[in-house]
C-alpha cells in the first residue's frame, strides 16, 4: 500500500468517531485519532512501540471477548468472528484506567488487510455489568475495589513509568466505630481528588488514594494536603489516620502494596 493511499485512508478514518484499526498480515498497520486519543498515543508506530497487539488490551473480564477464551495459536480476529455477533464485545482500559466497552465489527478487505472497526458503547453496557457483577466498584462505599486495582496495578506503574512519575499510596484508615455511611465519604472525598487519581476500598474501614507525582516533593504535597483535609469538615466526622507510601526506584508496585 502506497503513502498516498494510506493517507487518504487515514484521513477518511480520522472523519469517524469509532476506533478504526487497519491491519496488514494481521499487524496494526493504521489507527485513526479516536483510537490514538484514547491510548494517549500520536500515531500509530508510538501504539505498536508501547502497547503491542491489540487483543493484549482487551481487559480479561468474564463478560467481555478476551485472549483467555481464544484456542491456541488461533487468531483472534478469526476467534471473534466464530462467535455470536451480539458478544463481539471487549473492554479496554482508558489512559486514566477507566474501563470502557466495545462491540467489535471485522471486515476482512482480503488475506492480507483487515479493517477492524471497536464502537463505544459504555454508556449501553459496561455500567449495567458494574452493578450486575459488582465489577470494578465496591457497591456499599462507589470507589474502587480491591480486587479490580489489583488486577491493573501493573498497567498503572506502566504509564507512571512511560510518564516519568512516581506512584504514591495514601492509606485513609477510618476510625470511627459506629454509623459509618461510607458512600457519604467516597462523596466527600472524591471532590478534593484529581480525576486522574484512584480511591479504592481496600479493607472494610480503610481506602487507598492511588495517584502520580512529578517526584517525592509532589507526593508529600497531596500528603500535607490531606493532613488539613482529614480535620476539616465535613471529613473530621470520620476520624480518620492517614500514613503516605511512595514506591521505591526499583520497586514493583505489589512490594509497595504489601508494605501498606
Amino acid at each position: 500500500m502506497d503513502n498516498v493511499y494510506l493517507s487518504l485512508l487515514s484521513s477518511i478514518a480520522d472523519m469517524n468517531d469509532d476506533f478504526v484499526v487497519i491491519f496488514k498480515d494481521n499487524k496494526v498497520l493504521l489507527t485513526n485519532t479516536s483510537f490514538n486519543n484514547f491510548f494517549n498515543v500520536s500515531c500509530t508506530e508510538e501504539y505498536n512501540a508501547r502497547f503491542g497487539e491489540l487483543i493484549n488490551n482487551f481487559v480479561a473480564h468474564p463478560s467481555y471477548f478476551n485472549k483467555d477464551k481464544m484456542a491456541d495459536k488461533e487468531n483472534w480476529m478469526e476467534s471473534i468472528l466464530k462467535i455470536d455477533e451480539k458478544d463481539r464485545i471487549v473492554s479496554m482500559l482508558s489512559k486514566t484506567y477507566e474501563p470502557q466497552a466495545f462491540k467489535i465489527h471485522v471486515d476482512n478487505i482480503s488475506n492480507t488487510y483487515k479493517v477492524v472497526v471497536l464502537k463505544d458503547i459504555t454508556q449501553d453496557l459496561i455500567k449495567r455489568i458494574m452493578i450486575q457483577n459488582n465489577a470494578n466498584i465496591d457497591a456499599n462505599s462507589g470507589a474502587y475495589d480491591r480486587k479490580y486495582f489489583k488486577e491493573i496495578a501493573k498497567s498503572y506503574q506502566e504509564a507512571a513509568v512511560f510518564n516519568e512519575k512516581i506512584v504514591s499510596i495514601l492509606s485513609i484508615v477510618i476510625t470511627k466505630e459506629n454509623d459509618v455511611e461510607y458512600k457519604d465519604f467516597v462523596n466527600d472525598l472524591v471532590v478534593m481528588i484529581r480525576k486522574d487519581d484512584m480511591l479504592v476500598r481496600w479493607s472494610e474501614n480503610t481506602f487507598f488514594l492511588v495517584y502520580m507525582s512529578e517526584n517525592t516533593q509532589s507526593a508529600y504535597k497531596v500528603l500535607e494536603k490531606f493532613e488539613d483535609v482529614i480535620n476539616m469538615h465535613p471529613i473530621s466526622k470520620y476520624k480518620c489516620k492517614i500514613k503516605l507510601n511512595i514506591k521505591k526506584e526499583d520497586e514493583h508496585i505489589n512490594s509497595l502494596i504489601k508494605r501498606l
